[in-house]
């Protein structure tokens, strides 16, 4: 008998705390799979309060027990995934990257922070990492895939070739064609290092998904960036809802288990682009401060503001959420009230659903009381009444039960439902 795979989606704009539940799961699945995104994304991890950032490793490499995928649909950094592996020293036979995964190389970063630079105040505020244009390759048909990286040669010919036939291009971004001989050093050691974990991951998730292995999938970034389906073009370059995960690692939607979303208990948004329930007051001020809310990748201040109920309605059913994990519902204690986007208001008109264009939009509250102290809480019966009201006010708003909610930072202040 086949098994399905379970899957933990972001349903908001990224930076949800996959990780700690992510992590949290993890403990009891065989294998944890990475469908989508690059080192843009972030989780941070606090296990007896040592911190590990993990950009691209599945977050099951903390449980010993689990086997990680990176999935095709990832674009990979080789040079800073190296050094996120020196994080651990046990990798080899739990750790399986995708022949068809796309290598994002240093000069992707230079293309996307000269395009930033040339943008001025209109740009987009991506990370500078690289992952736009090593998307674009992929789309635009003239990437390199991790496979390629087993015979150095070969692709060190190909991208001198690649530089040489766009000259007029890079030379009007500023960037600089990479030294043959220096790129060729630089493909070998990666060949060096990751070339045993290179290998056909579809056929992998094929056989692990018939033998009724237990699989977790885990996204990065959030709904509401998808390329498709987010705030373009303030989005990330890839899918990032729960459908995305076919693609990104080869199986089909009849593979895909239970949906877990993932939402803080308010919003946050990172660079630019609409965020309708924002709040640029002393408010927003006081989220950030209690929810440390600066990024894992980038170390950039996080713009706050409340819960969205409309676009996280939205976000439930486009990824056909069967629960929600609310996270950092300790952040909203001590506030005297709790306010939630309940509609829009566009032109004059109120609407309950997400438009084409956020830009315009003005979002219509409703406040609820607040509470003294959820803050590690982990039994639903001893948070503050208050606190269950705004719970169970969500569930009916969003569509679904919130099944999970963390009420600190540490893997162990989590209240199961």
């Amino acid at each position: 008998m086949g098994s399905k795979a379970d899957l933990i989606v972001g349903l908001q704009w990224g930076d949800e705390g996959k990780g700690k539940i992510v992590d949290h799961m993890a403990q009891s699945y065989d294998y944890v799979c990475r469908f989508a995104g690059g080192h843009n994304a972030g989780h941070t991890i606090v296990i007896d309060g040592r911190k590990y950032a993990l950009h691209l490793i599945p977050s099951g490499v903390l449980n010993l027990k689990a086997k990680n995928i990176v999935g095709n649909g990832v674009v990979l950094s080789p040079k800073d995934f190296i050094k996120e592996m020196m994080q651990f020293d046990d990798l080899e036979g739990r750790l399986f990257l995708s022949d068809k995964a796309h290598v994002l190389l240093p000069y992707h970063a230079h293309i996307d922070q000269a395009r930033e630079q040339m943008k001025g105040d209109k740009a987009i505020g991506t990370t500078g990492k690289g992952i736009g244009p090593a998307y674009g390759d992929k789309v635009a048909r003239h990437g390199h895939r991790l496979g390629e990286i087993l015979d150095p040669e070969k692709l060190t010919e190909k991208i001198v070739e690649y530089f040489a036939l766009n000259k007029p291009l890079f030379n009007a971004m500023g960037v600089a064609a990479p030294e043959k001989e220096v790129l060729l050093a630089e493909i070998q050691s990666y060949k060096e290092v990751l070339g045993k974990y290179i290998t056909d991951t579809t056929q992998m998730m094929w056989h692990i998904l018939d033998e009724g292995k237990t699989i977790l999938l885990e996204g990065a970034q959030g709904t509401m960036l998808d390329i498709d389906h987010g705030t373009y073009p303030y989005v990330t370059s890839s899918s990032t809802v729960s459908a995305g995960a076919c693609i990104g690692l080869g199986i089909n939607p009849k593979d895909i288990g239970k949906v877990t979303g993932i939402a803080k208990a308010y919003c946050t948004r990172v660079g630019n682009g609409p965020f309708p329930s924002e709040d640029k007051g002393q408010e927003g001020d006081l989220l950030r401060k209690n929810g440390h809310e600066f990024g894992t990748t980038t170390g950039r201040p996080r713009r706050c503001g409340w819960f969205d109920a409309v676009a996280m309605r939205h976000a439930v059913r486009i990824n056909g959420v069967d629960q929600v994990a609310l996270m950092k519902l300790d952040v909203l204690d001590g506030l005297k009230e709790v306010k939630v986007c309940v509609a829009y208001e566009v032109d004059g008109k109120e609407i309950h659903y997400v438009p084409y264009d956020l830009e315009d939009v003005k979002p219509l509250y409703r406040s609820f009381p607040g509470w003294e102290k959820t803050e590690g809480i982990r039994v639903f019966d001893d948070l503050p009444d208050t606190a269950k009201s705004y719970i169970e006010a969500l569930e009916e708003m969003i569509g679904t039960e919130v099944g999970i909610i963390s009420t600190s930072p540490e893997r162990e202040d989590t209240i199961i439902r």
